[in-house]
């Protein structure tokens, strides 16, 4: 296989991967800083932290690029700590790399993804690997949640929040891609793109390429299709139907959910909570809004504890059915 055909067979999250900080979409504010460190040439330990899909391995790996170029391989180790969360990757895997002295550099990088899946032992373990290698080795930890790491590691870090993307830079990129790969995509898939993304790159791209296996002309109806998700105007007659105290029509519509899309109860009710947060005010007063939101997180809680899907959608959408008879 020629080296070009490899590259063609590449997923799109990988072949469209930014090398560079500058490539980096809609985080500016934090690639500007990293910059700043590869011009000085030193860096301080740092966290990443946000939600999947928006660019921190990204960030991370072409900061290290950045730095040390032809080097890159020999001076960075990126580990998975979802994998290796116990303290043995700590006491070997990271102290034997992090021990050595940098090639060519001044020191050497240890990227820790997922670091909020460390292991309590493992964190207190890193703690006192991060303060006894300091002149060799720099830390880089991404997480979700940095609540879950332990406060002497955080204190030890400067703490970059990288949020969820804009929709404008969601469809730059995605309109991009489909440029590149020769796409016809209308635009009504490039908002159903960015409705099931929500914010999430990573899960945008993959979707535009599941949908171009499919069809040469991607639709709205085709991105919904693949990403196993309801329109949002069918979740929005859901709860209409509901609110009218139309039980039976919700009801059928519940059923086309559940059985024509294939959608889990977790996928209905989280969907459920999204359009109603969306709901005009000239229809939904914020009262109401607020008791239908304790129902819906009631109900969910109910789902996630084992309770039958079906039996909890039917009694939630009695419930809302129930809450504006009352108001009557």
């Amino acid at each position: 296989m020629h080296a070009t055909d490899t590259t063609l067979q590449l997923p799109w999250v990988e072949k469209y991967r930014p090398q560079k900080l500058a490539q980096v979409v809609g985080q500016r504010d934090i690639t500007s800083r990293l910059e700043s460190y590869v011009s000085t040439r030193n860096l301080p330990n740092m966290m990443f932290a946000g939600p999947a899909g928006i660019g921190k391995t990204t960030s991370a790996v072409a900061l290290a690029k950045e730095l040390f170029g032809s080097d890159f391989e020999r001076n960075f180790l990126e580990l998975n700590a979802s994998d290796d969360r116990g303290i043995d990757v700590v006491r070997n895997t990271i102290k034997e790399f992090a021990r050595t002295l940098a090639f060519n550099a001044d020191f050497k990088i240890i990227f820790l993804d997922e670091s909020d899946a460390l292991t309590a032992d493992a964190q207190q373990a890193l703690r006192r690997t991060m303060e006894k290698y300091t002149k060799t080795c720099r830390f880089v930890l991404s997480c979700n949640y940095s609540s879950r790491i332990i406060e002497p590691i955080q204190s030890r870090c400067v703490v970059f929040r990288f949020k969820p993307l804009q929709s404008k830079d969601l469809e730059a990129q995605l309109k991009h891609i489909a440029e590149q790969e020769k796409l016809s995509v209308d635009a009504k898939a490039y908002e159903a793109l960015i409705y099931v993304s929500e914010g999430d790159l990573r899960k945008a791209v993959n979707t535009l390429q599941a949908c171009a296996a499919l069809e040469k002309k991607i639709t709205d109806d085709t991105v919904y299709s693949v990403a196993n998700r309801a329109k949002p105007k069918e979740i929005k007659a859901l709860l209409e139907k509901s609110f009218e105290g139309k039980f039976m029509e919700a009801r059928t519509q519940l059923d086309a959910l559940m059985n024509e899309h294939g959608l889990s109860g977790e996928d209905i009710i989280a969907q459920l909570h999204r359009e109603l947060l969306e709901w005009p005010e000239n229809e939904v007063d914020s009262k109401t809004k607020i008791m239908l939101v304790d129902k819906i997180g009631e109900y969910d809680f109910r789902m996630v504890e084992g309770a039958n899907e079906r039996i909890q959608l039917e009694a939630l959408i009695a419930n809302i059915a129930l809450l504006n008879a009352a108001k009557k």
